[in-house]
């Protein structure tokens, strides 16, 4: 399970590093925003999984 967390980290961190492009791109500052906070939800569930893992070792 934790292997799928960390793959649902990057790929949240992914698709809000895309979407905090086009709205940079497009001047939608809602967008950007939103890209902001997909990322900081992949950071944070990063964490956690690495937390989990330092834990675990």
């Amino acid at each position: 399970m934790a292997g799928n967390q960390k793959s649902k980290a990057k790929m949240e961190q992914a698709e809000g590093k895309a979407k905090e492009a086009a709205g940079r791109a497009v001047g939608n500052e809602r967008m950007t925003a939103e890209g902001r906070a997909e990322q900081s939800k992949g950071d944070a569930r990063q964490a956690k999984e690495k937390g989990k893992d330092a834990f675990r070792h």
